[in-house]
């Protein structure tokens, strides 16, 4: 049974996760392949972050 503190992490990291994936779409559309790198690092994190907190 997940502890309330660990529920919030887990809600934080999602909320972080889904605004990183907006950020993503809107760099893909503008063609900035540097920001989108760096996205995608800092997306990949949070999954990673998210999964170890499963």
């Amino acid at each position: 049974m997940r502890t309330p503190r660990l529920s919030r992490q887990v809600e934080l990291l999602t909320r972080l996760y889904d605004m990183k994936q907006k950020q993503l779409l809107h760099a893909s559309q503008q063609g900035d392949s540097l920001r989108y790198r760096v996205l995608e690092a800092e997306a990949r994190a949070i999954s990673d972050a998210m999964k170890l907190q499963r």
